[in-house]
C-alpha cells in the first residue's frame, strides 16, 4: 500500500462544509513531518481545492491510492476498501442502528475504525471535539430563533437584528453583532411582558462552555437553582439583566428513594436508580440550552407528558430550547429528530403532539440543528485541526497487520480503535449485540 493519507470529502448534508486538517495544518505536516496527502475534491468545502494544493497536496477525485483516510461524518457503504484505516465520528458507540449497515460493511472488508469520540486521556477526558463549535453556534442560533419567536408574539427586541449563525462570515462577525445586541440591552433594557429573561444550560462540558461564551457577550448574571426558583417573587428586578443558571447531574437528577443523596459516581454506574427532578426548574425558564451528554440509560430532562401537562395551564415562560445534545427521542423527549441547516428550526404542539417547521404557531420552539459546527466551518474546522494534528502520523505509521497488543499506537489512539481488521477490540466487543 502508498503511504498517502486520505483527506475525505463530506457529502452526508448538503451543508456540511467542515474539514478534518486545513490547508495551513497540511502544509505544516508535508514540511515538518514529511507526509504526504491526497486531498478528495470538494465544490464546496470551505477551503477550496486550490488552497490545498497551495499547501502542497494533491487534489483528486478519489482516494484509492491512499491507505489510511480521514474524514468528518459518517461514510456511505460503498466507499470502503478491504483493509484501509478509517478515521471519522462513526455514531456507532452507542448501537445507533442508522449505523449498522455502514459497520457491518467495515467488518466484511476488514477495516480498521478509528473514532475520534473515543480518543480520549487517562481520565476519559476527549481530546478531538467540535463540541465548542457546537455550543458557539447552538447558542447563536437560539438568540436569532428567539428574536423570531418573541416578534411572533408581538415582542419587538434587539435579539431580531441576529442571523443565524452559517449567514456570518466568521465567528468574530457573528460575536461582534451579538455584543450590539448586548449594548442595546444594556442600554434600553427588554419588555416588561418577558421579564426576567432566564437562559438555563444543562452540562458544563465543551459545549456547555461555547454556548456559554455566546452567551456572555450580553449583560448577563449567573445565579444560583435556588435563587431562579425565588427570582419570580422579587420585586422591581432591574430590565436590562439576563439571568443565566448551570444545571448539574444533581441538579437535574434525584435517587429513587429519595432518603438517598445523590452521589456523582453512583449516578454514572448506576443510572437505574435515578429520576428527573429537572421539572421544578422549567417553568422559570425562558430559554434552555441542552448541551449535556445523554443516552437511554439516564431520566429524561423533559417529556412530551410534561410539556402537555404544561401546555394546558396556558402559554408558560419557555420560548425556546436550543437543543444541541439533538438526541431524537432523548433527553429533550420533543426533539423528534435532527434539523438540518436550511431548516432549522421547528415549533413542537404539546397539546397535539404535532410538529410544524418555522418560527411560527402556538406551542414551543426547539432549535436542533445536528451539525452546528458546520455553521462556523472555517473557524471549527481550524480548531479541530488543532487538536488533531499532532495524532496524524502515529495514525498513519502504525502498523495494524500486527495483533492489537502489539501495535505502536499511543494509548488514547488504542481507546479509540473499534474496528482492528474488521473485528471488534476488547471494549468495544458489547456491539455485537447490535449486529
Amino acid at each position: 500500500m502508498s503511504n498517502f493519507i486520505g483527506i475525505r470529502h463530506e457529502d452526508k448534508y448538503v451543508m456540511e462544509r467542515r474539514a478534518p486538517l486545513t490547508p495551513k495544518h497540511i502544509k505544516r505536516l508535508i514540511e515538518h513531518q514529511k507526509l504526504d496527502f491526497i486531498v478528495q475534491t470538494s465544490p464546496k468545502r470551505i477551503f477550496t481545492d486550490q488552497e490545498y494544493i497551495n499547501a502542497g497536496a494533491l487534489v483528486e477525485n478519489d482516494l484509492k491510492k491512499c491507505n489510511v483516510i480521514f474524514g468528518v461524518k459518517e461514510m456511505p457503504v460503498d466507499f470502503f476498501e478491504a483493509e484501509k484505516t478509517y478515521v471519522f465520528f462513526s455514531h456507532v458507540i452507542k448501537g445507533q442502528s442508522y449505523n449498522i449497515p455502514m459497520l457491518k460493511r467495515m467488518m466484511e472488508l476488514g477495516c480498521n475504525l478509528i473514532d475520534y469520540e473515543r480518543i480520549v486521556d487517562e481520565q476519559n477526558k476527549r481530546l478531538i471535539f467540535f463540541g465548542k463549535y457546537a455550543g458557539l453556534a447552538g447558542m447563536i442560533n437560539s438568540f436569532w430563533a428567539l428574536g423570531l419567536r418573541l416578534n411572533y408574539f408581538g415582542f419587538k427586541t434587539p435579539f431580531l437584528q441576529l442571523k443565524q449563525a452559517h449567514l456570518y462570515n466568521s465567528l468574530k462577525e457573528a460575536k461582534d453583532a451579538i455584543s450590539l445586541v448586548g449594548q442595546e440591552i444594556a442600554e434600553k433594557g427588554l419588555p416588561k411582558e418577558i421579564q426576567p429573561l432566564v437562559i438555563g444550560f444543562t452540562g458544563y462540558g465543551n459545549v456547555s462552555l461555547g454556548a456559554q461564551e455566546i452567551c456572555g457577550l450580553l449583560p448577563v448574571k449567573e445565579i444560583s437553582t435556588e435563587k431562579l426558583l425565588e427570582l419570580k417573587n422579587r420585586n422591581a428586578l432591574p430590565d436590562n439583566i439576563i439571568y443565566k443558571v448551570v444545571f448539574k447531574e444533581k441538579h437535574i437528577s434525584e435517587h429513587i428513594d429519595k432518603n438517598i443523596e445523590f452521589d456523582l459516581y453512583d449516578y454514572y454506574r448506576n443510572p437505574q436508580n435515578y429520576i428527573s427532578k429537572f421539572e421544578q426548574y422549567i417553568p422559570h425558564l425562558s430559554v434552555l440550552m441542552n448541551c449535556m451528554y445523554w443516552d437511554a440509560r439516564y431520566p429524561r430532562i423533559i417529556t412530551k407528558e410534561y410539556l402537555k401537562a404544561l401546555y394546558s395551564k396556558g402559554n408558560p415562560k419557555l420560548t425556546v430550547i436550543g437543543d444541541i445534545t439533538c438526541d431524537p427521542d432523548g433527553s429533550v423527549e420533543c426533539t423528534h429528530h435532527g434539523t438540518e441547516i436550511e431548516d432549522p428550526i421547528f415549533i413542537y404542539h404539546p397539546l397535539s403532539g404535532k410538529y410544524t417547521m418555522g418560527f411560527e404557531g402556538e406551542g414551543i420552539l426547539d432549535m436542533a440543528v445536528d451539525i452546528l459546527p458546520s455553521e462556523l466551518p472555517r473557524d471549527s474546522s481550524d480548531g479541530f485541526a488543532d487538536a488533531l494534528v499532532n495524532f496524524i502520523k502515529p495514525i498513519a505509521f502504525a502498523d495494524y497487520d500486527l495483533p492489537y497488543e502489539d501495535m505502536d499506537l499511543p494509548k488514547s489512539l488504542k481507546k479509540a480503535l473499534i474496528l482492528h481488521k474488521g473485528k471488534f477490540t476488547h471494549e468495544y466487543e458489547y456491539l455485537n449485540a447490535y449486529l
